[in-house]
């Protein structure tokens, strides 16, 4: 799939509304009861945009990243500002807040997840794209050291340990992150004098599957 590591700018996607989007198939019974399933394991995320836009300025970067994507050919990071990290917002990462794996001896490689759990049941969501230099790890609750205990391919949210940790021993991480999207438009409108106006446009984002 086509994609640019590139972060659409954190200052135009704050104050953005979106989040995750779920599809459930319902259907009812003749005894009035419900019968609910999902083809979708994973939520997929939809943005607006065009809701951070603040100055004609803003409007300007906007065009340029849009032509530069293609409109909507290239894929490219967003910052979900109410959920970027892999613990509270307002928390620090730190290397144990999430359990990504427990060693069997043998594996090395291991894929960055991010839990969500509520009222006993959780989900666990596949972090794709950690922001370089954020992420944080620790195996047995003993922080590593990047480039010396670990790397992380920042491309596809790949962890790599320089040892495959003990059977039934934790593998933890902490880290920022992105969603990987792309614009879900092939057309931007405004003018001058309808963004003075308050009238902002409209700009579509959506999650992609990698």
């Amino acid at each position: 799939m086509a994609f640019h590591e590139v972060r659409f700018p954190a200052n135009l996607s704050f104050g953005s509304v979106g989040g995750p989007e779920r599809r459930t198939e319902i259907v009812a019974l003749a005894n009035g009861f419900e019968e609910r399933n999902t083809p979708w394991e994973h939520a997929r995320r939809r943005y607006d945009a065009g809701v951070g836009l603040r100055s004609l300025d803003d409007v300007d970067d906007l065009i340029a990243f849009f032509e530069a994507r293609r409109g909507p050919l290239y894929g490219f990071r967003w910052k979900d500002w109410s959920d970027f990290k892999s613990c509270k917002p307002l928390s620090e990462v730190g290397p144990l807040d999430q359990v990504i794996a427990v060693g069997d001896g043998v594996t090395t490689e291991f894929q960055l997840t991010k839990t969500y759990a509520s009222g006993g049941a959780s989900y666990v969501r596949d972090i794709r794209k950690p922001v370089g230099g954020t992420v944080m790890v620790a195996v047995d609750g003993q922080p590593l050291v990047e480039s010396i205990g670990f790397t992380v391919d920042t491309a596809s949210g790949v962890l790599s340990l320089d040892y495959p940790p003990d059977i039934g021993v934790d593998v933890t991480a902490g880290y920022e992150f992105d969603v990987p999207v792309r614009f879900d438009t092939e057309v931007i409108q405004t003018s001058a004098s309808s963004f003075r106006a308050g009238d902002v446009p409209r700009v579509p984002i959506v999650e992609v599957r990698l």
